[in-house]
């Protein structure tokens, strides 16, 4: 089924779907190749027949050996055994873009969400694009302010779906200048690693709590585990954020990240001379 080792591909949105088609190509090799059997959660979007065609669609394209959409609209559906049934013998469950929040609030804490923990324990890989990034950790970001100098104010978070411990993810990060509203949430929240991933970008998490960064942009990584000061936590929201120490890394395409030991994996290039 999944021969290395991947837990989660998490996709900054934007994915290539024309020409190369690289994440979505490493999306079925760590699946299981042409065995890979994929379901499509669809409840992030508001247009789920469209947008479950489409990657349909597209995976077939790549070789798929089977490809199932589900739309799970409310938490009465999350809740029936029958939607079980549907992931027998799945090998990659991915979750469509859309609203975080959707995915947060109508799956959360029910038995189809509970259900996703034993496949993973089983070697499923849990995939997802754009919200169904950002859905993946504990805390989420759920929106804020963009581009602009940060502020205190430009951040809302809330509790994700936890399939990654000990990160905050942000998607279609440099796209659109979400850096201030990252440092904002680390701010909030120091200990939780700080995660910005570009669009056509994707990190591979294995077994070790390793990543691998795939795709043509790059990871941006906050550690604030060693924060000297914030003024987060004080009043005026609108103030400007004060935040001194803070650790950044920038990863890209063939580069990793421990996440335990909280060090990147870089992979020297030799040089051609």
């Amino acid at each position: 089924m999944n021969n290395h080792g991947t837990r989660l591909i998490i996709i900054g949105g934007g994915e290539d779907k024309k020409a190369d088609k690289e994440i979505l190509k490493e999306v079925v090799k760590r699946s299981g190749d042409k065995d890979s059997k994929i379901a499509v959660i669809t409840t992030a979007t508001n247009y789920p027949l469209e947008v479950g065609e489409e990657y349909k669609h597209l995976f077939y394209d790549l070789g798929v050996e089977k490809v199932d959409t589900i739309n799970i609209k409310n938490r009465q559906e999350a809740n029936r055994k029958q939607i079980f049934k549907s992931l027998e013998g799945i090998t990659c469950i991915f979750f469509v873009g859309g609203d975080q929040l959707r995915i947060s609030s109508i799956l959360g804490g029910t038995d189809f969400h509970k259900y996703i923990y034993e496949l993973m324990e089983k070697g499923v890989i849990i995939a997802g694009t754009s919200a169904g990034a950002s859905m993946m950790s504990e805390v989420m970001v759920v929106d804020g302010e963009e581009e602009g100098a940060p502020k205190k104010s430009a951040i809302r978070l809330a509790s994700g779906m936890g399939f990654l411990k000990g990160v905050i993810i942000d998607q279609h990060f440099n796209q659109r200048g979400r850096i201030g509203r990252l440092l904002g949430a680390v701010a909030q929240n120091p200990y939780p690693l700080g995660m910005g991933i570009d669009e056509d970008t994707a990190i591979a998490v294995n077994d070790k709590d390793e990543i691998e960064v795939i795709g043509s942009g790059v990871v941006t990584i906050v550690d604030g585990k060693e924060i000297e000061y914030t003024n987060i936590s004080e009043q005026y929201p609108n103030e400007p954020l004060v935040i001194t120490n803070v650790k950044v890394h920038i990863l890209p395409n063939k580069y990793g990240f421990n996440l335990r030991d909280r060090k990147a994996i870089i992979h020297e290039i030799k040089s051609r001379n």
